[in-house]
């Protein structure tokens, strides 16, 4: 059944049917909404986000095959949760000189926020090419923990094998990235 409505939804976008994009709206929306409100956003930046990924996903699927691994809700709501941490993140480091302004065009936004996006999908591509373990010791990892709280969690015996085995797990990531034929393109 996820296939068959992962399916409508891509061929909605593909044909501009305006019922399956507002059914789109209907299942997808009201998350995106509850995220971009808990995150220091407002209505306004919810539909703004939304839409963008929406032109974002549509030009993509017209641009070249296209499959989804998860369901589509969680694929949109994945970019759209990606794209309003991005937004948040340029507005936070954005610094003008007085009188100045440097103005982004919204075709060159899109295309920046294409190709992480496909960044970001390979990324996650490889990652769940890793082993349970790795993924999890990386997990850890990313959000943070300490050596010594990852020896705590896992079956690991000291701090020095957990560090071997992130690094490990790191470069075994990192060759998966860089022996994937999109590497090169999205560089």
């Amino acid at each position: 059944m996820t296939t068959d409505k992962n399916q409508y939804f891509i061929q909605s976008l593909l044909d501009g049917d305006s019922k399956g994009i507002a059914q789109i709206y209907k299942v997808v929306f009201p998350k995106v909404l509850h995220f971009v409100l808990n995150n220091k956003g407002q209505y306004a930046d919810a539909e703004d986000v939304f839409q963008r990924v929406l032109l974002q996903l549509g030009v993509r699927i017209k641009k070249r095959e296209f499959k989804i691994s998860s369901t589509f809700e969680g694929y949109m709501f994945t970019a759209c949760k990606n794209l309003w941490r991005r937004e948040l993140n340029r507005t936070k480091k954005w610094v003008t000189k007085e009188g100045e302004l440097e103005l982004i065009t919204e075709e060159r936004e899109l295309a920046l926020e294409l190709l992480n996006q496909e960044r970001w999908e390979l990324y996650r591509d490889s990652f769940m090419k890793l082993s349970v373990n790795c993924r999890e010791i990386l997990n850890f990892f990313f959000n943070k923990k300490t050596y010594k709280e990852i020896v705590e969690q896992t079956a690991y015996t000291s701090e020095t094998v957990v560090r071997q085995r992130v690094f490990k797990c790191k470069s075994k990531l990192t060759a998966l990235v860089k022996n994937d034929c999109r590497f090169k393109i999205l560089r």
